[in-house]
């Protein structure tokens, strides 16, 4: 993923953009940075969070303490170091984003075809937050070039870009990624996530629409472009990705886990002993179901949170099995002879829960164990935001190449769960976990729970289904 804050105060910003940012750490695990204005010019630190924490690298930084200002933007990143300061033809900005541009390196050659020059390579391929911003300078205005970059590009892009005149905060054009305007007496704050916001004494003010752009200042904030129509919201913000005191579009993320546990449980009838979640974000689908089951929750599974980052997170499979061995540790006693519901908020690669989560179990001594992820499988491959690529990284696409000895285009009945296919996949998917029987939610019972309308919600994981982003 990776997540935003910016600030915008009549006096000193720096601790409070300090805490947004920080506020945003399960979001990546790859770089922090911020950026400061004091009206004059602009400061940038950039620290590599890999193997150290946001707070612990910014905390202790002196250029850090040095910078001053009174506006300034910061990010959590999944991928690119950022923010990055940069010249474009309207001045001078400090940029940085949440998103994914599939189509990079097209974008890249056209424009070093024609001249451009990118100067921030890794492993020989563009910052995404330069190439937005080498897009946006075509624009005969700032407003005009986001809007250009956003029909250039083939992904997402919610950006912040801080200048002279302001703060600005342009949402992508679907709004697959969020941005959330907050405010308090003498300051205003724009972030991806409610939940940084709300220590910080800030109040909601509203959510950025799609493709909306606010100006935020001193003294006012100013739209400068009125939301689009369409709302693409990524649903896998409020499955695995958001956080549980966070709100996307006047939904509570937590609200949304406990209500589909109660959804599946309804849908299940399973005997058992205890209800389990997988640490974090599978523990409030456990309540929901114990609620609404009348099954007792317990915690078998606990996790040494120090030091360990979310398993998805990380960009190689080396580091996430290393996260996903060694962060969850089991109390054999509440496991031995047990009939077990495990609650989890996905299965996207299966490999963490096949290698390492159930064989802890099974060796525990758990009698019967039923896993009850809270998303369908997923089918696709993520377009939008930074996440899995690859076909071969989806276990239901495993499976699926397993039973055709090839990956195959129509995958439709696999995700039909009235389907003779969709059952023969979820038989060998028991089969590959070694568990007692394993049941996905359904796509229209975790739709429902957000509250929105399918319409509103991009299920493109799930569906492969996405709007004409021509429109």
């Amino acid at each position: 993923m990776s997540g935003v804050a910016g600030v915008v105060s009549k006096k000193e910003c720096k601790w409070d953009l300090f805490y947004a940012v920080d506020y945003h750490s399960h979001l990546g695990t790859s770089y922090g940075g911020i950026a400061i204005s004091d009206g004059k010019k602009l400061d940038k630190k950039i620290h590599n969070i890999a193997k150290a924490q946001f707070k612990t690298h910014f905390a202790e930084d002196f250029d850090y303490l040095r910078m001053n200002g009174n506006a300034g933007i910061g990010v959590i990143s999944d991928r690119d170091t950022q923010p990055l300061i940069m010249q474009l033809r309207f001045g001078e900005y400090a940029l940085c984003g949440v998103g994914y541009i599939n189509n990079q390196d097209e974008l890249a050659k056209k424009l070093i075809d024609e001249g451009v020059v990118f100067s921030e390579m890794v492993n020989g391929k563009v910052n995404q937050i330069e190439l937005a911003a080498k897009l946006i300078n075509k624009g005969k205005n700032l407003v005009e070039g986001i809007q250009y970059m956003h029909t250039q590009i083939d992904g997402s892009l919610s950006l912040l870009l801080l200048g002279k005149e302001g703060l600005y905060a342009a949402r992508d054009k679907f709004g697959r990624s969020p941005l959330v305007l907050a405010e308090k007496d003498d300051a205003h704050i724009v972030v991806s996530e409610t939940c940084s916001f709300k220590n910080l004494g800030f109040k909601m003010k509203k959510y950025l629409g799609p493709g909306e752009i606010v100006l935020i200042g001193e003294n006012k904030v100013e739209q400068i472009k009125k939301p689009e129509s369409v709302l693409q919201l990524c649903t896998f913000l409020y499955v695995y990705a958001g956080f549980p005191a966070s709100e996307y579009e006047g939904k509570n993320v937590e609200e949304f886990r406990e209500d589909s546990g109660r959804i599946i449980a309804k849908r299940d009838n399973v005997k058992v002993d205890l209800v389990c979640g997988v640490a974090d974000s599978g523990t409030a689908y456990a309540h929901g179901y114990s609620h609404e089951s009348g099954i007792p929750v317990r915690i078998p599974l606990l996790k040494y949170t120090p030091g360990w980052a979310r398993s998805y997170v990380p960009p190689s499979q080396e580091t996430r099995d290393l996260v996903a061995l060694m962060k969850q540790v089991t109390a054999d006693a509440l496991i031995r002879d047990k009939r077990m519901v495990i609650t989890e908020d996905s299965i996207v690669r299966g490999t963490q829960l096949k290698n390492y989560l159930l064989v802890k179990l099974w060796n525990a001594g758990a009698k019967e164990i039923h896993v009850r992820p809270a998303c369908p499988a997923l089918m696709f491959p993520c377009k939008f935001l930074y996440s899995t690529r690859q076909l071969d990284e989806l276990f239901a696409r495993r499976v699926i190449k397993g039973i055709h000895g090839k990956h195959i285009d129509n995958v439709k009945p696999y995700i039909d769960i009235e389907s003779k296919e969709y059952s023969e996949m979820l038989k060998l998917m028991e089969k590959d976990l070694n568990v007692t029987t394993l049941r996905y939610q359904r796509l229209d019972d975790m739709i429902s729970t957000t509250g929105l309308g399918e319409e509103a919600l991009c299920t493109y994981c799930w569906t492969g289904k996405e709007v004409d982003r021509s429109k």
